[in-house]
């Protein structure tokens, strides 16, 4: 019944698609020919991506709902055929100070960015490495190579999803599948909007759609830009601690 070998638009899967980095790259694939599945638990906002663009597909998700990540899976391939390129990309963010201590937004930024891509591999893993091959892409960030001020409920899960991605890309190469890991560094979206200091080298979501897609079918696990502020970030990461706290304070003051 499903024609899947004569496929031959690929299939992207854009799991957080409702605003910033995934509806610009959303739009970009379709763009480019892709057929796009856009999903978030906006259902309104991924209506309005649909009716603006051809070959964008709405598909509501809660990625904290581990059972509904596996029925999209199931549906999504019987409806469309293969998962190409998988975008796990759903995030939220909200800066924290030591003052306003807030377990709640550990537990709720955990479930989201983090629990919700391990829904997804979860969800994906078995049938992507049966084919043998596609790719995984998460959306982790500069954030999560160290500490920043304000930033611990939020960076504390974007770390894990480094780590993670770099834990299971091996064994996901064994079986064919390429994992790898997104990190921009700032992007003018409704996340970055709650900061109220100065944003270096701010990107809009379209320069960061771009980037994304430039390297899907170039090699490479990691994914980053902009590249200077990028370079930046990874110096501070190879700074001694007592350098790196001098700075930070002085961040967080």
């Amino acid at each position: 019944m499903h024609h899947h070998a004569k496929q031959t638009t690929r299939l992207a899967w854009v799991v957080g698609a409702s605003s910033g980095i995934g509806a610009a790259l959303v739009r970009l694939l379709a763009a480019k020919g892709w057929r796009v599945i856009a999903s978030s638990r906006s259902v309104q906002a991924l209506e309005k991506l649909a009716q603006a663009q051809e070959n964008i597909i709405p598909y509501a998700l809660d990625v904290t709902d581990l059972s509904a990540f596996h029925h999209a899976v199931t549906h999504l391939q019987s409806e469309y055929g293969y998962i190409d390129l998988a975008v796990l990309n759903a995030g939220d963010y909200r800066p924290m100070s030591l003052a306003e201590f807030d377990v709640q937004l550990f537990e709720h930024l955990m479930q989201v960015n983090y629990m919700g891509v391990v829904h997804g591999l979860d969800a994906l893993r078995l049938t992507m490495c049966q084919r043998g091959q596609g790719q995984i892409m998460i959306t982790a960030s500069v954030a999560g190579y160290r500490g920043l001020p304000r930033a611990a409920p939020y960076g504390a899960t974007k770390a894990a999803l480094i780590n993670l991605a770099e834990s299971l890309q091996p064994e996901f190469m064994r079986c064919g599948v390429r994992l790898r890991v997104i990190n921009p560094g700032f992007v003018r979206t409704p996340l970055t909007a709650k900061n109220d200091f100065l944003m270096p080298a701010l990107l809009e979501p379209e320069q960061a759609a771009q980037a994304i897609v430039a390297a899907i079918d170039r090699s490479g696990f990691e994914i980053s830009f902009p590249a200077g502020f990028v370079l930046l970030m990874k110096l501070l990461r190879a700074l001694p601690y007592r350098w790196y706290f001098a700075l930070t304070r002085k961040m967080s003051a």
